[in-house]
């Protein structure tokens, strides 16, 4: 057979590389790359890959703490939980593929990020997920989006078996042509056998077991988040990688067992850039080099040349290295599983990444070419000096009564109850969900000692949008206000940062301020960052993504059955404001309904008043001092209290300080966001010990069928069935 001709610079540009990129890996095999090796660099070297605009903003990160077991690095993190167990998790985005076909797309981004919890040696045990979609209401291409993205989310994880336990979703319309799609997975393992993915012992073999390999994938995540997606975008579609949750349930009984009975030296999943990162990573990590041969790949079609073999992005595989006189073993246990078992080469000396094809060497990389020397690029960040989104449309008047308000804020797409989607999700199969969607503002997992895992994901684009540094630390507070609602304290971070092209100097800015505000915020509550993704070039033809940084959470609780719950309880119930209230209307959800643009910045946060107001909170929910738990946010006061009150299915009457110096106008007063404050309910005198912690005003009482609020010169008094009405707008988009 001939060897394909050498591919041109104009070729490697088509693939996503530079000029000078293409002349550095010439440069660094002491030749033109052949097809096999283009191929693979310029999939290594991409952006979803290689993070070459973000790696250096990533190391200021603080990533070590005492419950740290394994961080950024590895296929995800760990935090001990005690016990002898550690938790497992991370986020990651499948953005661009959801955005060109969200059934597959979604799916398939659940998939990859549990195969990332059991390439460690943990069971997954809970999935969470952070959508964001243009404005359903006036867009069919987003109302196709959610409804893909959603059925996606849920086919996979009810599939295989693992419960969606939280999330969240919000719609703008910088989300339009560009819709976000992050999955957060969290598994469970022993400490001590939890795996690492670094090859190592040279005459060990390497073993692809799984799925057979096709076409499905090529040029997928890897190429297709590393470039802003158009209006021909439809071409990309056969790119998106095809899920089968079957055999990934198999996958997964399979690699537990290999780890279980120690047949396997070190294990990595096939994800973006499927054996071309996974081989070269695992002999980076290692400082070892590895030989494949691709004509040993089970193929699905057979006619498959080979450097499309190392690229393709097939689902539902596993790379792993073992001993050779264990190769018998994991090979039985392969065939018992019922998924693809082959060995397809081995662990050399050589610090290469070789790809042969029978006995014809086809690709000769360094290793260290491909994963540790591709350029890194210094952002060039700027300060944009005009306005970058457009305000939404105007949906409410400006002099609409508080009632009026209030009614608008929770039919809000992005404040309405998530219970349509949740109804799509299995939240309770492997019986260790304690709190079901909305019952917590955390998702909590029970533990085999009685406690439990706590996780929470959120973020908030319009207020990272309006102050980058100050939003981002918003959304770090909210995540830990959550796992306070639960009585958890915070072990780890992770975070998916979805931003737009990082060439660019107002994005670049937007990027470098919200890892700055990332970093602050998780350092000020000893919450380390353990891993996490990055996911840019999110923007066409309509302009930028709001600058997106998702983070995810996780804490543990002593008593699982003294977790928080969201909903009032009681009839005569005390109802409590907790934390010092600094409400603003700057980059609100009411502000938003009005029309009104972003502000140039946020106000500041006392970072270290809303840790001492959620450990506070924290620990009256494990001493059982609290009816409910609810924190404030979008939509502020008026809006959790009405969560609250349909939550418990019952009514409660408040009169509400107009907080400030001077007193904050009403409407401030009643929709007003910030971080740091929680409705609270309880017995008096459980909430009077609470107060000799933390500053509490008692503003009303659990009760009747209705919710009635005085705040100044502005009154609600709606029933719980009006309440009820305008939350549960997001039904109509799910018939």
């Amino acid at each position: 057979m001939p060897s394909p001709p050498t591919p041109t610079v104009d070729e490697a540009i088509a693939l996503g590389l530079t000029s000078d990129e293409h002349a550095l890996i010439s440069e660094k095999l002491g030749r033109a790359p052949n097809q096999v090796e283009l191929a693979v660099f310029s999939l290594l070297w991409s952006e979803h890959c290689a993070y070459k605009h973000s790696k250096k903003l990533l190391r200021t990160l603080p990533t070590e703490g005492p419950q740290v077991i394994m961080g950024p690095g590895e296929n995800a993190g760990a935090v001990d939980v005690g016990g002898g167990l550690a938790c497992v998790f991370k986020v990651e985005s499948h953005n661009h593929p959801s955005a060109v076909e969200p059934f597959q797309g979604a799916a398939t981004g659940v998939g990859g990020i549990l195969r990332d919890i059991f390439a460690l040696g943990a069971r997954p045990i809970a999935v969470l997920d952070s959508l964001r979609f243009g404005d359903p209401e006036r867009s069919e291409r987003s109302r196709y989006l959610l409804d893909g993205a959603v059925r996606g989310i849920g086919h996979y994880g009810n599939s295989i078996g693992v419960p969606t336990v939280g999330g969240e979703v919000y719609f703008e319309e910088p989300y339009e042509h560009n819709c976000l799609v992050n999955a957060m997975a969290i598994g469970l393992g022993e400490r001590d056998k939890l795996v690492r993915s670094a090859a190592a012992g040279v005459g060990n073999v390497v073993v692809l077991y799984g799925a057979s390999t096709g076409r499905d994938g090529i040029g997928g995540a890897s190429v297709l988040a590393s470039a802003e997606l158009g209006e021909a975008d439809e071409d990309k579609r056969p790119t998106v990688q095809v899920g089968d949750p079957f055999e990934e349930s198999k996958l997964l009984e399979c690699s537990l067992e290999l780890l279980e009975r120690g047949l396997i030296v070190a294990l990595q999943d096939l994800g973006a850039a499927g054996l071309s990162s996974s081989a070269s990573e695992m002999a980076s990590k290692g400082a070892v080099g590895i030989d494949l041969d691709v004509a040993r790949v089970p193929l699905r079609e057979a006619d498959m040349e080979p450097f499309e073999i190392m690229v393709s992005e097939s689902q539902e595989r596993m790379l792993c290295v073992v001993e050779p006189s264990n190769v018998p073993d994991v090979l039985a246990v392969c065939e018992r599983w019922e998924v693809h078992g082959t060995a397809i080469g081995e662990v050399t000396g050589s610090g290469r990444l070789r790809v042969l094809h029978g006995e014809r060497v086809v690709g000769d990389m360094p290793v260290a070419a491909l994963v540790d020397d591709c350029p890194l690029y210094d952002l060039a960040p700027a300060r944009p000096e005009k306005p970058l989104y457009a305000p939404a449309p105007a949906t409410l008047a400006a002099d609409a009564t508080a009632q009026e308000a209030l009614l608008a804020l929770l039919a809000s797409p992005n404040v309405a109850s998530r219970r349509p989607l949740f109804e799509q999700y299995d939240a309770i199969v492997q019986s260790r969900t304690v709190r079901r969607p909305e019952e917590c503002d955390a998702a909590v997992l029970l533990l085999p000692d009685g406690g439990a895992i706590a996780a929470s994901i959120d973020g908030n684009g319009r207020r990272v949008a309006a102050d980058p540094y100050r939003g981002t630390i918003g959304a770090v507070l909210e995540c830990a206000s959550n796992l306070a609602c639960a009585g958890a304290e915070p072990l780890g971070t992770t975070n998916c940062l979805n931003f737009g092209n990082p060439e660019k100097p107002h994005i670049a800015w937007q990027l470098v301020e919200a890892v700055r505000g990332l970093g602050d915020a998780c350092r000020a509550l000893d919450a380390p960052i353990v891993g996490g993704n990055v996911s840019l070039y999110n923007e066409g033809a309509s302009g930028p993504i709001y600058p997106t940084p998702v983070v995810g959470m996780v804490g543990r609780l002593p008593d699982a059955s003294r977790a928080g719950r969201t909903g009032f309880v009681q009839e005569g119930d005390a109802v409590a404001i907790v934390g010092r209230r600094e409400p603003s209307l700057a980059a609100s959800e009411l502000s938003r309904l009005r029309g009104e643009p972003l502000p140039d910045r946020l106000d500041d946060v006392d970072v270290a008043d809303v840790r001492a107001t959620q450990e506070a909170i924290r620990d009256a929910v494990r001493d059982g001092l609290l009816s409910s738990v609810h924190d404030v946010a979008e939509g502020g006061l008026a809006v959790a209290l009405a969560e609250c009150c349909l939550a418990g299915g019952i009514g409660a009457r408040a009169e509400l300080p107009q907080a400030g110096e001077p007193p904050v106008a009403p409407s401030v007063a009643l929709f007003g966001e910030n971080p740091g404050a929680f409705v609270v309910s309880g017995h008096p005198t459980a909430l009077a010990q609470l107060a000799e912690r933390v500053h509490l005003d008692i503003v009303g009482e659990v009760g009747g069928e209705s919710l009635h609020v005085i705040c100044g010169a502005a009154g609600i008094d709606s029933s719980l069935a009006e309440l009820h009405a305008a939350h549960d707008s997001l039904r109509r988009f799910f018939p």
